[in-house]
């Protein structure tokens, strides 16, 4: 079974400075409907104005994943990391018993385009932990980047999830085998593509679920993100 989550249909937010779309419901956003997907909380899709951002804030007891897709974002923890993220990295945060943050956009010219995505913890209460890392572009294929047990060089994180990120010219295709009781969500950066017979365009996502394959063809040029849940 797939369900197709339209980007058209997510909560769309403009504070100004911060423009927002939620795939599931989060702060003045609320759809009882979408309130995450397996252990999958949150996906925001952000675009944050030049010199502008998040001030400091908490989290705990969350996996904390961002990937920019242009322009910079500047984090600033509690765990003394202040780091730039740019496009091709990964960051993530094992909130577990609490830190703060911020995040700022450094450019006083170029907006930043970011996804922000929670996952819900494996284990409560743990040390802190922080990543960034660059991993290698997958050509027509997926890249493992980040994972429960850190496989393949991944970001191991505190949940049963597995993330992938992807790059397919148009008209090549993938098979993506899932487990048994696993469950998938594709989300579409940019392009467009067909998953298991559905056109997803750039913001689009879809749930997967009872299936034991996920093929993903490219229409056009395309990057997406490919969550394995329990």
């Amino acid at each position: 079974m797939i369900t197709v989550r339209k980007s058209d249909d997510r909560g769309h937010l403009d504070h100004g400075w911060l423009k927002t779309a939620h795939t599931f419901s989060f702060g003045h956003y609320y759809d009882p409907k979408f309130m995450g997907f397996r252990s999958l909380r949150v996906i925001n899709d952000d675009t944050v104005a030049p010199g502008r951002g998040f001030g400091t804030h908490p989290h705990d007891n969350m996996e904390i994943i961002t990937v920019v897709l242009s322009g910079a974002l500047r984090h600033k923890d509690s765990m003394g990391h202040t780091q730039d993220l740019t496009p091709g990295e990964v960051q993530h945060m094992s909130a577990g018993t609490g830190i703060m943050h911020s995040e700022f956009n450094p450019s006083p010219t170029e907006a930043v385009h970011l996804y922000q995505i929670w996952i819900e913890p494996r284990s409560e209460n743990v040390k802190p932990v922080y990543h960034q890392t660059r991993p290698a572009p997958a050509k027509n294929g997926l890249r493992l980047v980040a994972s429960g047990d850190g496989a393949d060089g991944s970001i191991p994180i505190n949940a049963d999830a597995r993330l992938y990120k992807g790059q397919l010219d148009a008209g090549r295709s993938i098979d993506v085998p899932l487990g048994h009781d696993r469950h998938a969500w594709v989300q579409v950066l940019h392009g467009e593509v067909t998953v298991n017979g559905q056109t997803l365009a750039t913001g689009d996502g879809a749930a997967i679920s009872g299936e034991t394959t996920v093929s993903i063809g490219a229409a056009s040029d395309a990057e997406l993100l490919v969550f394995d849940l329990a």
